[in-house]
């Protein structure tokens, strides 16, 4: 058997090759790098203007504000099929989600939602005692809101890991040869966590 090599081959090679250039690089920082730079600027100007050493949540801003716009790429402009694509997206927008709970300590309200507003929390002011009624529901509803923050900090790692595809390795292992050439199992499986699939 003869391998011959097309004509776009030898143009992508000399393409490579004139990227490798002193010249071309110049024109790359000139031409890409410089006006990317002011880009992320601009649109991270709020983080790293409130960002702050001593607290994890100014990290985490940051990263917030990263992924929606690597979500955005992903829904609009992404080239996986849709089902996985949007499964990743989705997960993307609950982190973001879940960053924008912590940073704006989000929980009391979420455990009001739930549980009814915190009563009497003003009554200093007219200087009566709150009830041992009111003392036991405000009481509850602090519980709930750190049981949430707990739950939903847990659910940031365990979204950013992603799943165990040894899982997926014993599940494909038990396919037989028909099975195996239909690719919706991985499809079915995936739920869009883990950040080292967040790239398209």
């Amino acid at each position: 058997m003869k391998i011959t090599f097309s004509d776009s081959f030898w143009k992508s090679l000399k393409r490579l090759s004139m990227h490798q250039t002193w010249w071309y690089k110049t024109y790359e920082v000139f031409r890409y790098k410089i006006p990317m730079f002011f880009e992320n600027l601009w649109y991270f100007r709020k983080e790293l203007w409130y960002f702050r050493s001593w607290d994890y949540t100014f990290n985490l801003s940051i990263f917030a504000r990263s992924l929606e716009k690597s979500a955005h790429t992903l829904e609009f402009h992404g080239n996986e099929v849709e089902i996985t694509r949007m499964k990743k997206v989705s997960k993307m927008k609950r982190v973001i989600e879940i960053i924008k709970n912590l940073d704006e300590s989000n929980y009391i309200t979420l455990a009001e939602n739930e549980l009814g507003e915190l009563k009497n929390v003003w009554g200093w002011i007219d200087d009566r005692e709150d009830t041992p009624e009111e003392e036991e529901h405000n009481r509850r509803i602090y519980d709930r809101s750190t049981e949430l923050e707990k739950q939903e900090f847990e659910e940031l790692w365990q979204i950013l890991k992603g799943q165990n595809k040894d899982e997926f390795i014993e599940i494909y292992k038990n396919l037989s040869d028909d099975e195996k050439s239909n690719h919706s199992h991985w499809e079915k499986w995936f739920d869009g966590s883990g950040i080292k699939n967040w790239w398209d």
